[in-house]
């Protein structure tokens, strides 16, 4: 291996990184928590997140439990993973439109604001209101 691809990040590791970014923002939780519950420093968290250090397999499954997903969670979409097949679901094709949306500023907002909805009704109607707006600018 050359000097110069020891210095480049593995896309894999990049892309576990952005995956524990993704929930951990989802959750709104920042760094700095993650850290403390991992008894590690945020920098590190940083690290993490950039694919700029990669994330021993224990450590992996501490963050996975911490954040309430399973360890799979940050492999989904990896790249190089096109070719495992179909899951046989027709919703996996929008899965990366889905993460990616729920990455966005307005994704998370939108997500952080709608899981403190407690009321069910409220939540379908706000569901109803958003289909209803997206119908109107289709046409």
């Amino acid at each position: 291996m050359t000097e110069e691809n020891k210095k480049k990040p593995n896309p894999i590791d990049i892309h576990v990184g952005s995956r524990i970014r993704l929930r951990r923002n989802m959750l709104g939780m920042s760094q700095e928590k993650l850290g403390e519950n991992l008894g590690i420093t945020f920098q590190q968290i940083q690290k993490y997140e950039k694919g700029t250090n990669r994330v021993g397999a224990s450590r992996l499954q501490a963050i996975a439990s911490i954040l309430g997903v399973p360890v799979a969670f940050f492999f989904e979409d990896a790249p190089g993973q096109e070719a495992v097949g179909n899951r046989g679901f027709a919703e996996d094709t929008s899965m990366a439109f889905a993460v990616e949306f729920c990455g966005s500023p307005e994704g998370l907002q939108l997500n952080r604001a709608f899981v403190k909805i407690a009321d069910v009704k409220i939540r379908r109607k706000i569901i109803e209101l958003v289909k209803a707006l997206s119908a109107d600018e289709v046409d």
